[in-house]
């Protein structure tokens, strides 16, 4: 691990949501999360949906308060900082959602979009001003001055992701929590997406926090994969590590369900029975255990694994060897 300080730090980060009137159930969506991301890298979460890593993002912008644990930019904790003393930090840490369309405001034109953080934070007076940094970052992902006045409706998909990322990077961040960026895209555009994004952390020494369902986007993307299940990150280390030599059956399992071309390579099909249970319900013991084809009745199910292990950890009692097909 890493001596120096990284640019963004988690520590045991837990968060639980409270609902109902009557009977009060809280849900664990997030359930102390340690994570690292140094400078100019891109960890990538992966997991189902229901698996908390959305909100992991969130938290580690301070989108969403913590209930319990530290978030640290640059070794200094920013969980329980006022907004007032939030806001220069903003400048520095900016998000991309899911959805091109949603995020986008359709009753503002492309350049009051892209303009918006430049003048909330000072950096140009108003939307006039910001017109020639607009262009800058308009081109910078592949749009024309022509955008300018037109509204996110008349963008495919892909052209709204891409004003998405050009209003992301006004403030020159030196991180980006990119949640599911190209889910929504059809595949060649996703490619595209890709590219821009991997050029765009070339130029500028971005920082990625790169969440996904997409076990083969995020090998492609990161340099070190953290696998969550039910709010809990059950194996964490670098790409090929994980990639290759899964300690977790639920990560050979996420890690089968990736097609390959050549029948050669094409990893062996793990079925994974029955779907991710909800974070209010969790099992007992590892969570994991019901779908679990190595658990062990009387281990599993009554107590839960730590996250052992130090450059490739894992969160199981009975991990896989190297020599376990994967």
């Amino acid at each position: 691990m890493s001596t120096t300080t990284p640019l963004l730090e988690l520590k045991s980060v837990t968060k639980s949501f409270s609902s109902g009137l009557f009977r009060r159930t809280e849900t664990l969506a997030v359930r102390g999360v340690s994570l690292r991301l140094e400078r100019a890298e891109t960890l990538g979460i992966v997991g189902e949906s229901g698996s908390g890593k959305s909100t992991l993002g969130r938290l580690a912008l301070r989108l969403l308060p913590v209930t319990s644990g530290e978030v640290l930019v640059d070794g200094r904790a920013i969980h329980d900082l006022s907004e007032s003393e939030l806001r220069p930090l903003r400048r520095r840490m900016q998000i991309v959602f899911q959805d091109p369309y949603a995020s986008l405001n359709p009753y503002h034109s492309v350049k009051r979009i892209v303009a918006e953080p430049l003048v909330v934070h000072g950096v140009a007076k108003n939307d006039r001003a910001a017109e020639p940094r607009v262009r800058e970052l308009l081109a910078q992902v592949g749009l024309g001055a022509d955008t300018l006045e037109r509204f996110p409706s008349a963008f495919s998909g892909g052209q709204r992701q891409r004003i998405a990322i050009a209003r992301a990077i006004a403030l020159e961040p030196e991180l980006l929590v990119l949640d599911e960026p190209t889910s929504a895209l059809d595949v060649s555009i996703q490619a595209q997406v890709v590219a821009l994004l991997e050029e765009l952390q070339r130029a500028r020494g971005l920082s990625y926090l790169f969440i996904s369902h997409d076990l083969a986007l995020v090998e492609h993307m990161a340099a070190r994969i953290a696998v969550m299940y039910l709010g809990r990150i059950v194996e964490v280390g670098p790409r090929d590590a994980v990639a290759l030599h899964p300690k977790h059956p639920y990560t050979r399992a996420l890690l089968a369900a990736v097609p390959e071309i050549n029948q050669e390579k094409r990893r062996l099909r793990v079925l994974l029975p029955g779907e991710i249970p909800s974070a209010s319900n969790a099992p007992s013991g590892c969570a994991f255990h019901p779908r679990c084809d190595r658990a062990q009745l009387g281990v599993c199910d009554a107590q839960e694994p730590p996250l052992a292990g130090d450059a490739h950890a894992v969160r199981c009692f009975f991990p896989l060897a190297s020599t376990d097909p994967s």
